[in-house]
């Protein structure tokens, strides 16, 4: 899973990226422009799993494996600068979400690109910037439609129909996740990523004096309306959350973090809270494979079958799958950790092909190649 910081210059982002990641990158407030040439940072977390820290005192395995999500920090976006904005949208287009961090925070040293802090006014400039983006994309190629079909070359009518159902959204001012789109077109719109159709995660970048206030609950709740007056779309997730104070957290060890996050009155750091987030907004969840030899968590998406989960593993799993051998974690526990006492009491399946896995299975698949 990979996830792309964004967002107006000098919103915190990389103060944000260092929470979640735990580096320690340097965070100059400096203006887009300058940062022209800048490389992506990038940062791998485990994501935090108490059923596999669980498996772990039980199995004691030679190997553990987490999932992983991956976080890209880089330039912000420029209101009005489309040119400029192009690299940051070609980066967004390779992401599985988009987290949109924006300014909440005052700070008189970091000078907002707009001059003045108005988390609301950003959130709806964002989102403007993100239709503009996929707007000049579907008018260059609905040109490019219209050069082909003048030397010849008959286009796809429902490439054609689709590009233009997707251009009379965005130019009234309407994202295409708050668009009715078949299930063919669906699947026309995968291979381009369009930016209004992506998963968003809103991180509002609050002063440390907001932490659990009103302030902070009555702008998610402004944020959220926002979303829903926009449109029919999902309202993305929105957290609050003080970015300077949790990259402080992420740099203390685990002990001390605690006791700083009890003082907060923070339930858990924000590398934890968006990692469970992101799962939710991308329709994730996590079976787990377990032994001696290693404990595993393998993210798939919801709904997905035995079969087809087999496949994350090893296609030739995939391929000659007989069935799986599953137990939810709960039961296990419940059954003292031994997988026969679990069997005694039949909580122990033989699954087929179409067995939808639920979040927690626990699973060891039979197969033949």
């Amino acid at each position: 899973m990979k996830l792309i910081i964004t967002g107006f210059s000098n919103s915190g982002k990389t103060t944000v990226f260092n929470a979640l990641t735990g580096q320690a990158l340097e965070t100059t407030a400096y203006s887009t422009s300058i940062a022209a040439d800048v490389e992506p940072h990038h940062g791998i977390v485990k994501v935090p799993d108490a059923r596999i820290d669980k498996l772990v005192s039980i199995y004691e395995p030679k190997k553990t494996t987490y999932a992983t999500v991956e976080y890209l920090d880089y330039l912000g976006i420029t209101s009005g600068d489309t040119s400029q904005n192009v690299k940051v949208f070609n980066l967004l287009k390779d992401a599985d979400a988009i987290v949109h961090v924006v300014r909440a925070f005052d700070d008189a040293s970091v000078i907002h690109p707009m001059k003045s802090v108005d988390p609301l006014r950003d959130v709806s400039s964002f989102e403007a910037e993100l239709i503009l983006g996929d707007l000049e994309f579907v008018e260059k190629r609905l040109k490019k439609i219209e050069e082909q079909s003048k030397r010849g070359k008959k286009p796809e009518i429902s490439d054609k129909d689709l590009f233009l159902k997707c251009k009379t959204a965005l130019e009234d001012e309407i994202s295409l996740r708050d668009i009715e789109f078949n299930d063919d077109e669906k699947r026309q719109m995968l291979p381009y990523q369009f930016l209004t159709a992506m998963q968003e995660i809103i991180v509002l970048n609050i002063n440390e004096s907001d932490i659990n206030s009103d302030k902070a609950k009555d702008l998610q709740n402004k944020v959220e309306t926002f979303f829903k007056e926009k449109g029919k779309g999902a309202v993305p997730q929105i957290l609050a959350l003080c970015g300077k104070i949790e990259m402080e957290i992420a740099q203390l060890p685990p002990d001390e973090a605690k006791e700083f996050l009890d003082e907060l009155g923070i339930e858990e750091p924000a590398m934890k809270k968006l990692c469970h987030v992101s799962y939710d907004a991308l329709g994730l969840i996590s079976f787990l494979t377990s032994g001696t030899d290693e404990v595993r968590a393998w993210t798939i998406k919801k709904g997905l079958h035995a079969q087809q989960a087999a496949g994350k593993i090893h296609s030739d799993i995939e391929r000659g799958f007989i069935r799986a051998e599953t137990v939810s974690y709960e039961d296990f526990i419940a059954s003292g950790g031994d997988m026969v006492k679990a069997k005694e009491k039949g909580l122990f399946r033989q699954e087929g092909k179409t067995y939808e896995v639920k979040d927690g299975d626990i699973i060891n698949f039979k197969f033949n190649v």
